[in-house]
């Protein structure tokens, strides 16, 4: 960044405004329509600006883990797809979309969204599996926000597809939704010098000092924490972030729950 674009960034922060104009609190437009996959038995795809994404549920009857006999099982999975941005590459996952992956799964899983007893059809034998598959589109900032917000938007409205014992037959969905008891939503915070923002342009988060990713659930418990940036936190700026995080976690849950 030149020295008069760096002006002009830290210029709009301290006028409290984005380089676009929106409030630092504040998402860029967002746009949330579901059922977007006829494979999926859950779906949505999120617009968040310019950032593009889908994000499907698909269901399993599989065997559960060893350790819990009694419950079903969750996976998350982020492919980061090279047409949606060109730091991006063809292969394993990378430590971006392992991170995104990790926070969704974390926030879904530690803020019991999913009552996992629930899942289990004979404890020990057959369990259904819940996988959560993340796509990009496009990539221009806010993916693990609006992975979070499609990971939740898909699980309101996933079905269960028609089975018999253990046989599935997914061409078939009942109106059966998934035992859902908690709606867990993360919100990453910014900070840039001594300002503190959501959903930052790719122009300005390339300047990120820190960020903090908090999951909330509904009654604004934490679920996630996940600190990234290199500049160190103080336990007055985690309660600042965390305050930001509260708040904005209400307004999108209010346009989620408008999708359901």
């Amino acid at each position: 960044m030149t020295q008069i674009a760096k002006e002009t960034l830290l210029a709009s922060f301290n006028a409290g405004i984005h380089l676009d104009g929106r409030k630092l609190t504040e998402y860029r437009k967002l746009t949330i329509t579901t059922n977007v996959s006829r494979s999926a038995e859950g779906s949505a795809r999120v617009l968040l600006g310019d950032t593009d994404i889908i994000v499907g549920v698909k269901l399993a009857l599989e065997k559960p883990y060893p350790d819990t006999p009694e419950k079903g099982n969750l996976m998350v999975n982020a492919e980061l797809r090279p047409l949606s941005n060109p730091r991006f590459e063809v292969g394993p996952p990378g430590d971006e979309a392992v991170e995104i992956a990790r926070v969704v799964d974390r926030g879904v899983r530690e803020g019991e969204a999913i009552d996992a007893r629930a899942l289990c059809v004979k404890p020990g034998e057959l369990v259904w599996s819940v996988m959560i598959d993340i796509c990009t589109i496009n990539a221009a900032g806010g993916l693990i926000d609006a992975s979070g917000i499609g990971a939740l938007t898909a699980l309101i409205n996933a079905k269960y597809p028609e089975h018999t014992e253990a046989v599935v037959h997914y061409e078939k969905r009942t109106t059966k939704s998934l035992p859902l008891a908690h709606q867990p939503l993360p919100v990453t915070v910014f900070k840039i010098g001594e300002h503190f923002l959501v959903d930052p342009l790719p122009e300005e988060e390339e300047h990120v000092d820190a960020r903090l990713t908090i999951a909330l659930t509904e009654k604004n418990h934490i679920s996630a924490l996940q600190k990234g940036g290199s500049a160190p936190l103080s336990k007055e700026d985690i309660y600042k972030m965390a305050e930001i995080a509260v708040k904005a976690s209400q307004e999108l849950r209010k346009q989620i729950l408008r999708e359901k």
